[in-house]
């Protein structure tokens, strides 16, 4: 009933920005959550960032002080501003949307980020 699709990924030299964006359609719901996770090759899927429908915010250590998520409520979107990006930040990053009351989750396709030189 959710769908998501990403924007924004693609190749970035060390230092540099990226802005992922997530825009949902379908029937969706007021009281939801929005995030980004990622995933490397090899490695775990870990959550990067998360904001509530309130606009509270949660980051990921590795990415404080570097990345920022924000949201437009109105047009159901989410976006990740990247900066400083590092090597260790390559993987595909994935947007989730999260149904408070039935904790139920939606993924996005997933968008790569590649940070090389």
């Amino acid at each position: 009933q959710v769908q998501l699709v990403e924007s924004g990924g693609g190749l970035v030299q060390p230092g540099g920005s990226l802005r992922l964006s997530c825009a949902a359609s379908g029937s969706i719901f007021s009281l939801y959550a929005m995030g980004w996770y990622r995933q490397a090759p090899g490695k775990q899927r870990e959550l990067v960032a998360a904001i509530t429908n309130g606009g509270t915010t949660n980051y990921a250590d590795s990415v404080k002080g570097r990345f920022t998520i924000s949201r437009d409520n109105a047009k159901n979107t989410v976006f990740l501003q990247m900066n400083s990006l590092k090597p260790e930040d390559t993987a595909v990053y994935y947007c989730n949307l999260h149904y408070v009351l039935s904790k139920t989750d939606y993924w996005g396709q997933g968008t790569q980020v590649t940070v090389s030189s």
